[in-house]
């Protein structure tokens, strides 16, 4: 007869699709009730409307249908309050760094790039540096936060600071197209990687270590290797502001730079859409968690200008302003839709290079502006 010890281990086979943990151990199951040949499980999703709810109820009736003698499956769905969803958070973190540091031994070993390997230093990572990391983030992708990325490190060198740009995106790399930066690696007399230039910018991206848009595909152990190498085994020159690319989302990549990384800030993208901001607000909690500064937030795509000072608000009004008060910092600015954004990164020739004069350069001026300012507060 099956008793509800028997049913959570089923359930620990179920995985939140964004946390990337089981929902057992990220204490979403409230409750397992079961009658005869039939479960009631009744699961907190950690966000409201979250788009992957219809992927975790099928995965939930799956797992506890296989078990003997279970005949239906019911599955309540509910929504975490906040205490409920940092514990969930604060789960995931701890998982990570377990793992993390489990797998680490016996890790298969990311292809490597040519330079002293596993060198433990770098002068952007020194105490006495004066360079501002500054990661770029966002909760989920397609937000545009590397087209974000790529217009901020111009508008910054339109300042007259020295930028480096670090795409960490590493199965989404895309600031090569977007920067017109291309070729393989190259090492210097020291063996380290010379960064693409281009633009003025010092870049480095995955694009540099592949071929004919080769597609990456790594666990994330690997993920935090290329991070490392990216910092000490590239010949980066003395920057003001180093850029770093992050994915989407709250995964190793985000951990490492919160936990490897405790001087770099945040600046957090978003859309004005609702579920846009809602998961951006998760990629904001795991940085908080880590004690690690949140600069502010970019409201993306925000408007397409009409002409005659109308907008048209495509993805609706208020995500990028609401994000910004939840979290207690300032919104930096609002991106409009422009076509001259998206033919500049297809070009390789950010808009600020390419229609200096549109309203989105500007207000990318303005943003630079606003975080240089408040990175040296």
């Amino acid at each position: 007869m099956v008793n509800h010890g028997m049913v959570l281990s089923a359930l620990e086979k179920v995985t939140d699709p964004e946390l990337h943990y089981d929902i057992v151990t990220l204490n979403m199951v409230r409750n397992v009730a079961i009658s005869g040949d039939k479960v009631t499980v009744d699961v907190a999703l950690t966000v409201k409307g979250c788009p992957l709810h219809q992927k975790i109820e099928r995965d939930v009736q799956e797992a506890v249908g296989q078990l003997p003698g279970i005949t239906t499956v019911h599955v309540n769905l509910d929504v975490m309050n906040d205490e409920e969803r940092r514990t969930a958070f604060a789960r995931a973190f701890q998982q990570s760094q377990k793992q993390r540091a489990s797998q680490s031994a016996g890790a298969t070993r990311a292809p490597t790039m040519p330079g002293p390997q596993g060198a433990a230093w770098s002068p952007l990572l020194a105490e006495e540096s004066r360079t501002v990391l500054l990661g770029i983030a966002s909760g989920k992708g397609g937000v545009g936060k590397s087209t974000v990325t790529a217009n901020l490190a111009v508008a910054l060198q339109r300042l007259g600071f020295r930028v480096g740009v670090m795409d960490m995106d590493i199965y989404g790399y895309s600031q090569g197209r977007m920067l017109g930066a291309q070729g393989q690696a190259k090492a210097n007399a020291d063996q380290k990687v010379v960064p693409w230039n281009a633009h003025g910018l010092s870049i480095v991206s995955m694009g540099m270590f592949v071929t004919d848009n080769q597609a990456v595909v790594w666990r994330g152990p690997m993920l935090g290797k290329m991070m490392q190498q990216f910092f000490t085994d590239v010949a980066w020159p003395d920057l003001d502001y180093l850029l770093i690319d992050l994915p989407p989302g709250t995964g190793d990549v985000a951990l490492d730079v919160a936990t490897r990384l405790p001087k770099a800030s945040l600046v957090i993208v978003t859309t004005p859409q609702v579920v846009a901001q809602e998961v951006a607000m998760r990629t904001a909690d795991v940085a908080r968690r880590a004690n690690q500064r949140i600069i502010g937030v970019i409201e993306n795509m925000s408007y397409i200008p009409m002409g005659s000072g109308q907008r048209m608000e495509l993805f609706g009004s208020g995500g990028g302003q609401e994000l910004a008060h939840t979290l207690s910092v300032p919104l930096l600015g609002q991106i409009p839709m422009e076509s001259s954004v998206r033919e500049g990164g297809d070009r390789g020739i950010p808009v600020l290079l390419s229609a200096p004069e549109s309203e989105s350069a500007a207000t990318f001026l303005q943003v630079a502006q606003k975080i240089d300012a408040a990175a040296h507060v």
